[in-house]
């Protein structure tokens, strides 16, 4: 069984300039059979992630806050409990106009790796 405390990941700032907690990743978790990845990550009050694009597919499952989720020439409104689906090669950033921080999952697959990212 494996279960990873999200408390425990360390935490880093990922080139869209959100701060991340790896959880789940084949390449770092022996005992993970996914091909995925998971993380957590959070925008902080009034910023916005850098655009960018994956080679993978990408969901975000918006877990606290509100913000505006940019994809390609597309924008729409997002809050907890909210799932968006990133396609591939799209054009992404995702925006925090609040005052809170605005926290959500992705989920990356194939699994995230830096070579199939571009920073915009």
């Amino acid at each position: 069984m494996l279960i990873k405390k999200l408390k425990k990941c360390k935490e880093i700032i990922a080139g869209d300039k959100t701060i991340l907690r790896e959880l789940l990743h084949p390449e770092r978790n022996y005992q993970f059979s996914g091909r995925y990845s998971l993380a957590q990550a959070i925008v902080k009050a009034k910023t916005q992630s850098v655009p960018h694009k994956l080679k993978s597919s990408e969901v975000y499952y918006i877990i606290r806050g509100e913000g505006i989720i940019h994809i390609n020439d597309e924008s729409e409104i997002v809050k907890a409990g909210d799932a968006v689906e990133i396609p591939p090669g799209s054009i992404q950033s995702i925006e925090n106009n609040s005052d809170l921080e605005l926290e959500f999952l992705c989920i990356v697959d194939p699994a995230w790796n830096t070579v199939d990212e571009e920073i915009l």
